[in-house]
């Protein structure tokens, strides 16, 4: 499995897919089949409570829970759950496909295509800007949605404390069970979700939530990604002694062997082979999982994909994320600007990048700037400011969406 996401743009497999997990909406299951619950959910929205499909429904699931059910079973509740923290892990928030979920890119599996979820513009393999000056989409309409959105809810509908939370900080929370729903979550925490006698299990050990597809943003579009996926893998470099390059190519081998992996899939929960996953030891146990198994059995599991190639140099871009965004959520700087920094942020390192050559013929080579009205004209990304960013509520009953996946539909 991930062989896709591993595959260079020349057709060659690049890496061994290790093991991978995706960002999927998280819920409350046992809440959102609550006759009483589901009849003021109506009332007021006018549509059923059930998975968002889009992000006006998730946002009126997070008020509905916040401020109108209030409290369950005597405890605080929210509808909401995210963190704020300007440390490094908060760009993760953003660079593992916010941005896209928005829908920032163009279509095109596994990244869009000319401009990804990074809003970072290629033509050919060149990297040819971020901004929109440029061509690019970091610092464009949905891009700015993107990150408004984040930081509304995160201050309406979150838990006390979200805010200063950090990625781990943030993780045991929706095991404390006092939490509706949450945009993305990522499947690697299984494992510590399904842990007997928490407030999110129920007494015969099967969960009290699901995971299904996040939501998307209004200016996503069919035919993009729906968000990220992290696939671990083996990459052996040239410049290690070639008896330390044999001695690795052997372990990665055993990590992914047969005889090994569906072991390992078992107790971490992040999928090697789709053999494993298929296994029948892993029908018996689907139930207690919370529809893992659903998701990696069906053809859905492609359109959750991780970083692709428009990003030159991973680690100098990334930092600039964090660096940025925590600016806006602390609110030295408003939403509109965070963004337009980030972006000229990301060109300069691109254009670094370019004067070097080190990257040769798929290295970046930069746009002139020109006018944006002639970049938003143009069809795709950057996409034109929406007249209504917030179209009516839309959801999917959950045991619906559960049959879709097993007889192999992705909706």
């Amino acid at each position: 499995m991930g062989k896709s996401f591993t595959t260079g743009p020349d057709g060659k497999l690049y890496q061994l897919p290790d093991q991978q997990f995706a960002n999927l909406y998280w819920f409350r299951y046992d809440w959102f089949q609550r006759p009483d619950l589901k009849k003021k959910f109506k009332e007021k929205y006018g549509y059923e409570l059930g998975v968002p499909v889009n992000w006006s429904a998730y946002e009126d699931i997070a008020e509905f829970f916040t401020n109108d059910v209030k409290e369950i079973d005597g405890k605080a509740v929210y509808g909401h759950m995210d963190y704020g923290k300007k440390a490094p892990d908060l760009g993760w928030r953003f660079t593992d496909a916010w941005l896209s979920m928005a829908g920032t890119g163009d279509k095109g599996l596994p990244n869009g295509v000319p401009v990804d979820e990074w809003g970072i513009r290629v033509e050919g393999c060149r990297p040819v800007g971020s901004s929109v000056a440029r061509g690019g989409a970091t610092n464009g309409p949905a891009a700015k949605y993107a990150l408004r959105k984040y930081m509304e809810w995160l201050r309406k509908y979150a838990p006390p404390g979200a805010l200063g939370m950090d990625f781990y900080q943030s993780l045991p929370s929706l095991a404390k069970g006092n939490v509706a729903q949450q945009i993305f979550w990522y499947t690697a925490f299984t494992a510590s979700m399904i842990e007997p006698g928490t407030p999110v299990v129920n007494e015969d050990g099967t969960p009290k939530w699901r995971m299904a597809p996040s939501p998307h943003g209004p200016y996503w579009e069919e035919g993009q990604k729906l968000g990220y996926q992290d696939c671990g893998s083996w990459t052996l470099l040239k410049s290690t002694p070639v008896d330390r390059r044999k001695a690795a190519w052997l372990y990665a081998q055993f990590c992914v062997a047969k005889t090994t992996s569906l072991k390992k899939t078992h107790v971490g929960l992040t999928p090697i082979r789709d053999s494993d996953i298929r296994h029948e030891s892993f029908t018996e146990r689907a139930p207690m999982l919370g529809g893992l198994v659903e998701f990696y059995r069906s053809p859905a599991r492609v359109a959750w994909t991780p970083t692709g190639t428009n990003v030159p140099d991973y680690p100098k871009l990334a930092q600039l994320w964090w660096q940025n965004i925590g600016e806006a959520v602390s609110g030295e700087v408003t939403p509109e600007t965070a963004m337009d920094n980030l972006a000229a942020e990301q060109d300069k390192v691109l254009e670094r990048l370019e004067r070097s050559g080190v990257q040769g013929e798929c290295g970046p080579k930069l746009n002139e700037p020109r006018d944006e009205k002639y970049w938003l004209d143009q069809p795709g990304a950057p996409k034109p400011k929406l007249a209504n960013e917030k179209p009516k509520g839309e959801t999917v009953d959950y045991d619906k969406l559960l049959e879709a996946w097993k007889a192999g539909r992705v909706k």
